[in-house]
């Protein structure tokens, strides 16, 4: 890995790496920081799985970065196996008026159109296929391409039951009782949950691992409550740009969460399952 990491920074960047240490998060390889000799500081990411795929990340970034305002880090080298990106400082640490700033860069993001769901090519989310075929229809999307294909993947990896796939069927079948198309088809991060988001003295100063797509909003917010990223200030914040229809906090977030706890139960394990289950049992099936 260290040869790796040596020789992308002096064939691409033309300098040698002084000093290195660790950095936490990312579900794709390793994360460091790097002190170069040329006096810069990036942040280096190393896949070191067949066949690497960390050039889908850098993709991501700098989509966001060409099609939206949201503060990402700046890809200096995408490859495969290497990704070089600028450090930005902060934490993932949210006082009030961080999460009032947070409210305006995703309204902001979520108002950049798309021609319809989906993306111009697929995508990852943590280390997980995304796939992103353009659906005119937000609910067959939501359905066909997030939904059932995270749950038949959990089913064909042996972690969700049949039963418990029968289930997650019957209620998809069921959606349009649920869930409404959008005004437009919205560019979302994807994964905008506690760690990858960063903030420093009041502002938020980057979202990082994105899984981007263009879809509804309302999954975006629904994934900021699952692990309580955000609270009130930012709903509030965020109503107040983009009004949130009734019925969100109500079902239509649990509904949307159904997708992170799919992708959380094949990274993580089975026990993410048991919300799942609660949410179908809560919607009647």
């Amino acid at each position: 890995m260290a040869d790796l990491l040596e020789q992308c920074v002096a064939e691409t960047l033309g300098t040698s790496i002084v000093r290195k240490r660790p950095l936490s998060g990312g579900c794709i390889g390793e994360v460091f920081h790097l002190e170069l000799g040329d006096g810069r500081g990036v942040v280096a990411k190393v896949d070191r799985s067949v066949p690497p795929r960390l050039d889908i990340e850098g993709y991501m970034l700098r989509y966001l970065a060409e099609h939206s305002e949201l503060p990402v880090p700046e890809v200096v080298v995408s490859t495969p196996a290497v990704l070089l990106m600028t450090f930005i400082a902060g934490d993932s640490q949210f006082s009030g008026p961080c999460q009032q700033h947070a409210a305006q860069l995703l309204a902001a993001l979520h108002g950049v159109r798309g021609k319809a769901h989906g993306l111009e090519r697929d995508t990852l989310i943590g280390s997980l296929h995304q796939p992103n075929p353009w659906t005119d229809s937000w609910l067959d999307f939501f359905r066909d391409q997030r939904l059932l294909h995270m749950a038949t993947h959990a089913r064909k990896e042996g972690i969700m039951s049949r039963a418990l796939l029968q289930r997650i069927e019957g209620f998809a079948a069921d959606l349009g009782q649920f869930i409404q198309e959008p005004e437009h088809p919205s560019l979302l991060h994807g994964d905008v949950w506690t760690t990858n988001v960063l903030a420093d003295h009041g502002k938020i100063t980057g979202f990082i691992d994105p899984a981007v797509y263009y879809g509804h909003p309302e999954i975006e917010l629904a994934f900021t409550t699952l692990f309580s990223t955000f609270g009130q200030a930012f709903f509030d914040a965020y109503h107040a740009l983009r009004p949130i229809p009734d019925g969100f906090f109500e079902y239509r977030r649990d509904i949307y969460n159904l997708y992170p706890l799919l992708v959380h139960a094949r990274l993580f394990g089975a026990s993410y399952l048991n919300s799942v289950e609660g949410t179908l049992a809560r919607l009647g099936y």
